[in-house]
């Protein structure tokens, strides 16, 4: 090592390579850094990373919204979810309790309420293990009531589950028989996760109830926000938000409003979001629960302006996405839709005498919002459909107004045959943007970090709006980090990009990874998380060109067993059989005798029947047996697949290490709309290749597989089907350099995602100061992070460089430096 490179002191360097049980730390491969300071890359957008939010795992009631009382208007329905009644999360405390459906209601989107007979009281739960309030806290309580009596005394009072106050309670006096407002707060003088709201009056008559709510006052900004959530949020510094989804966007939207039974269409309208809460409509949400536009479209647009953020929402095609294809031909419905998206623009942006932007501002804002770009659709897998109606609304949007950027979509994969249809589509229309959607394996980012770098330079720019690898394990947020490193390298195709979701309330998850976690009380950062911060908070205004070694590969055959398994379906399989390259026979099974050579899993109902091998439960997912030996290399499998009935087709697998690491293919997946060949490492699965093949029921398919290195070749029913390398390399380590323009300061930001250190001779080819400030986030591959512990937290000194230096950057790390370039005055 040369005298000249300044190493890391020693206290630092081994606080860095400290061992990590697990971690390999002892080992070392050594790599090359070198930035070309003389040249300029691609400049980045202040809006190049941002935060989507949608209401899924509970993430707005119950959530983001600060609102405390669940079910406040009564309107939760069996029709929404067959566990729900108009009292969920409710109990009668006393007396008479009844939920009414009459013309007694307050508005036709608020029809339930509650008539109590007095002297009754009624409990609400709240959400998680109940009402969590902290000592000290001041909590504002609001109750629209109206009475049969000349007067009703109302309470409102904090409690703990065995009914004792927690602090002062709210009095009120009902009079009229007309729905009127009542208010009050209280200070809580204790803390508790487990609170209750009790609300009770006294004398006789009848006492009718709606909108119960309870509201902290210490909110976000005061805007009715959750403040630990929306500072979390607001600590990412976003570029922009992406809002309200989604496949709640689009699902449904071909009910329209007309409807039967209005509240309960199950389409989102941002119409319903606005206005006083009382008004707002409670809807049916795409994840299985009720969502009560206490959160609307004017608190996103604030937000957003709080934080900071460009707005950017995301309104229905009336093309279903997300694993359902269906398409609205109702030209009304179509200009209604349109008509809305033109409406929703003058929310945000009309004039305060205009007639929606009137509405913003009897809101309170009669400034515009400056929304500039707006999405049309998510993930609609019929892409001739989808784009059809998607021009209508860019025709429309443009004729009216020409600076609203309209953004299209590819899908919900990031290949396969409705991807290149719709890219196809997009750049022959000349839409300025695209938004792109994949959720795949840490193997999948480890090798696609130049994913970007063979796009059109002078096509559609990609706003990357939903992506993240598999799990919520540090090695899931290592592997997207380098990723990142090849968006922000690409920025000038790349414009914007946003990890999803958003947020997940722990007790009411339909969807993992996230990157914000939280309960009635608490919320923590995922690793993910972490690492989002760390780069959006250290993005920069231009790229550096730089480069540096690659990782010593060790890649070989595509190498494994064989698999069998179905999805929601049954189907039966026969004639498996399994020969070399070079023609022997190394496995067959006619299934005239018993299924000993199987391994079964703990899913499905497999039974050799009539000489096949039939999986019966139409209903088991994911049901893989599997036989043969992990070894095997350069084979061909052959066998007779035939579907008996349920929603898809079956799954063939091959390349098999074990149930977690294999390759399988999938004939009438999706509710069996395409067909894929998967790749499934550490359980984590991404597309390899796809397209619109769907399976019939009752009908044998031959199916063959041919392996030969990494090269692999499927056939059905002797048609070449496709075929496929696998030659993408896991690269771990990866690197980008930007210049903060500010500042003065190169930021090098570099992931190591592997066991070993990497030894790293670094030439930044330019004069620097002597200190840099490095932030380091590192941990073991397996660590997550929790309510109680967060092992994956960032880590900030200040360490000696020069133009030339060796650093050794930690294994599984990411590692951020900010070093002041001298040669700029």
């Amino acid at each position: 090592m040369s005298p000249r490179h300044v190493l890391l002191s020693a206290a630092l360097a081994a606080s860095l390579l400290a061992a990590v049980p697990g971690s390999g730390a002892a080992a070392e491969t050594d790599y090359t850094l070198k930035v070309d300071a003389s040249k300029k890359g691609a400049s980045i957008d202040d809006t190049m990373y941002g935060v989507f939010f949608e209401d899924i795992n509970r993430a707005a009631d119950g959530g983001l919204y600060a609102e405390l009382v669940q079910n406040r208007s009564f309107e939760y329905d069996k029709a929404d979810n067959a566990a729900y009644t108009g009292l969920t999360a409710w109990a009668p405390h006393s007396g008479t309790v009844d939920v009414i459906d009459d013309d007694g209601r307050m508005n036709e989107r608020n029809r339930r309420y509650l008539k109590l007979g007095l002297p009754a009281g009624v409990i609400n739960s709240g959400y998680n293990s109940g009402i969590a309030v902290k000592e000290g806290q001041r909590y504002d309580f609001s109750v629209w009531a109206r009475t049969d009596q000349s007067g009703v005394p109302l309470t409102a009072t904090i409690t703990d589950p065995a009914g004792n106050p927690l602090g002062d309670a709210v009095k009120v006096q009902v009079k009229g028989d007309g729905w009127t407002r009542y208010t009050g707060s209280v200070r809580a003088k204790k803390s508790t996760t487990t609170g209750r709201l009790l609300v009770t009056g006294g004398g006789t008559g009848t006492l009718r109830l709606d909108m119960i709510s309870l509201m902290p006052q210490d909110t976000y900004k005061g805007h009715g926000l959750r403040r630990d959530l929306a500072e979390k949020i607001a600590a990412l510094k976003p570029g922009f938000v992406r809002f309200p989804g989604g496949c709640l966007v689009n699902t449904g939207s071909h009910y329209g409003y007309d409807a039967p039974n209005y509240e309960r269409r199950r389409s989102y309208q941002w119409k319903d979001t606005i206005g006083p809460v009382e008004q707002r409509a409670t809807n049916w949400n795409f994840w299985g629960y009720n969502q009560s536009y206490g959160l609307g479209y004017y608190e996103y647009f604030q937000f957003s302006e709080d934080m900071g953020a460009m707005p950017l929402p995301v309104v229905p095609a009336l093309v279903t996405g997300c694993g359902q294809n269906r398409a609205t031909n109702d030209p009304a419905l179509l200009q209604r839709h349109i008509q809305d998206t033109l409406d929703l623009i003058e929310f945000a942006n009309g004039p305060a005498d205009s007639t929606w932007g009137r509405k913003r501002a009897e809101m309170g804002h009669p400034k515009p919002f400056k929304l500039t770009h707006l999405a049309v659709g998510n993930e609609e897998n019929l892409p001739d459909e989808y784009f059809a109606r998607f021009t209508e609304f860019r025709k429309a949007i443009n004729a009216k107004y020409p600076d609203i950027t309209v953004v299209g979509n590819s899908g919900p994969d990031d290949t396969g045959g409705t991807f290149d249809r719709l890219w196809q589509l997009n750049k022959q229309a000349g839409v300025k943007m695209v938004d792109e959607h994949y959720y795949n394996s840490p193997s999948w980012f480890l090798e696609n970090n130049n994913r970007y770098d063979s796009y059109d330079r002078n096509g559609p720019k990609v706003f990357l709006g939903e992506y993240a690898s598999l799990d919520n394990k540090y090695f899931n947020a290592l592997s997207e980090a380098a990723y990142m490193t090849g968006l922000e390298r690409n920025a000038d195709v790349v414009k914007l990009a946003s990890y999803a979701p958003l947020l997940s309330n722990e007790d009411y998850v339909q969807w993992k990874p996230d990157m914000i976690w939280f309960n009635n009380h608490a919320s923590w950062g995922s690793a993910s998380y972490e690492t989002q911060k760390l780069f959006m908070n250290n993005v920069g205004d231009q790229v550096v060109p730089s480069t540096a070694s690659a990782t010593p590969s060790t890649q070989g055959p595509i190498t494994g067993a064989i698999g069998l398994s179905t999805w929601a379906t049954a189907a039966s399989y026969d004639d498996v059989k399994v020969t070399s390259a070079a023609g022997q026979q190394l496995f067959s099974d006619d299934f005239s005798g018993t299924d000993a050579q199987w391994t079964k899993g703990d899913k499905g109902v497999w039974n050799v029947v009539n000489g096949a091998y039939v999986q019966s439960d139409a209903a088991a997912e994911n049901t893989l047996v599997t036989a043969g030996s992990k070894d095997w290399r350069d084979y061909t499998l052959n066998l007779k697949a035939t579907k008996q009935s349920g929603r898809e087709g079956f799954l063939v697998a091959f390349g098999l290490k074990d149930t977690g690491n294999f390759y399988w293919w999938n004939l009438g997946g999706w509710n069996n709309t395409q067909s894929a060949v998967e790749k499934a490492v550490a359980g984590g699965k991404s597309t390899l290749m796809s397209n619109n093949t769907s399976i019939e029921t009752g009908r044998t398919y031959d199916v063959r597989v041919d392996v030969r290195g990494r090269h692999v070749e499927l056939f059905l029913d002797g048609q070449k089907w496709g075929e496929f390398t696998d030659d993408s390399r896991v690269e771990p380590f990866r690197q980008v350099v930007t210049r903060d323009n500010a500042t003065g300061e190169l930021i090098v930001k570099v992931v190591n995602a592997q066991d070993n250190a990497a030894r790293t001779s670094i030439d930044l080819g330019l004069p620097v100061a002597s200190t840099a400030k490095v932030t380091v986030l590192q941990g073991r591959p397996d660590d997550v992070n929790t309510e109680f512990t967060q092992p994956i937290k960032p880590r900030t000194s200040q360490i000696s460089v020069r133009t030339a230096f060796t650093h050794t950057f930690p294994p599984n790390s990411i590692t951020v430096f900010r070093v002041k370039d001298r040669s700029r005055k």
